[in-house]
């Protein structure tokens, strides 16, 4: 068979695109696998969103990850959703099928995975900080794996109650809202406690969530969904307290090996783009 000079293209459309180790971690994965693919990492503000999102079909891509800020806002340029995307009303994943871009969403499938090799959500009682589209995704998943209770953590009160309708109207959990307008007291019946915002995503790494310490309580699972750096202060604050930690890591790679999956229809080994993070990461 002659040689093609051509290689599928994926990549990324986000703002603070420079911090995102995804371009790494695929990259890695694609020359493990001998994949004729690219990963391109673009820096996109939502006002380009539009002209990316065309330059991507005119070009042929395979795909792309959408990040901060426009999983939601992505929506009306694409041409369908997967079932769990619209349940969130948030994609972070675009796909090339038969001439079309469909928007699916592997962000809390992925946290999900993670999150299930230290506890089942099943029957558990959950606090999370966001309410943006990795909260929606989280929230949604959490609940169709069974978590009893959701409490949605926000500063603002109309789009953290967006999500708490979201979830009560198309799922069986029950979800509140608890609007953070101050120091904020993890309640003692939580069993897991979620950072699904952006606070302590570098470069701000020294930034930390306005939560009364006390609250982290030994036993407790905490997770962040950052990657960059994956031991944020909740990390450390919770470690030190006896909580057990999830960092971003593992949720990036596993999203990702789905992410791959729909592209290219391989099923790549995660562990080759864990030992990327880690090294980039010195985790």
């Amino acid at each position: 068979m002659a040689r093609s000079f051509v290689s599928r293209l994926t990549g990324s459309f986000s703002e603070g695109a420079a911090e995102n180790p995804t371009v790494a971690m695929v990259e890695a994965a694609y020359r493990h696998h001998d994949l004729d693919f690219r990963y391109i990492n673009c820096e996109v503000p939502p006002e380009k969103l539009a002209d990316a999102v065309k330059g991507a079909r005119a070009m042929g891509w395979a795909g792309f990850n959408l990040s901060i800020p426009h999983k939601v806002t992505v929506i009306p340029h694409l041409d369908g959703l997967g079932e769990s995307a619209a349940v969130m009303g948030a994609v972070n994943c675009a796909v090339a099928h038969d001439g079309k871009l469909i928007g699916e969403n592997t962000d809390g499938k992925g946290f999900l995975q993670s999150l299930r090799e230290l506890i089942d959500p099943a029957g558990k009682t959950i606090v999370m900080f966001g309410a943006g589209g990795a909260a929606r995704a989280i929230g949604v998943e959490l609940a169709l794996a069974g978590a009893k209770h959701i409490t949605i953590v926000n500063r603002d009160p109309k789009r953290g109650q967006t999500l708490v309708d979201l979830l009560n109207g198309k799922t069986k959990v029950k979800a509140e809202l608890a609007v953070w307008n101050g120091t904020y007291a993890i309640p003692a019946n939580a069993d897991v406690v979620i950072n699904a915002t952006s606070i302590g995503l570098y470069p701000d790494v020294n930034a930390r969530l306005d939560i009364a310490l006390d609250g982290l309580r030994k036993g407790l699972v905490v997770a962040d969904v950052i990657p960059n750096p994956p031991r944020t202060n909740l990390i450390r604050d919770a470690e030190a307290r006896g909580c057990r930690t999830l960092d971003g890591l593992g949720m990036l790679v596993n999203q990702g090996v789905i992410g791959v999956k729909y592209w290219t229809g391989v099923d790549v080994d995660p562990t080759v783009m864990k030992r990327k993070l880690e090294e980039i990461f010195q985790a």
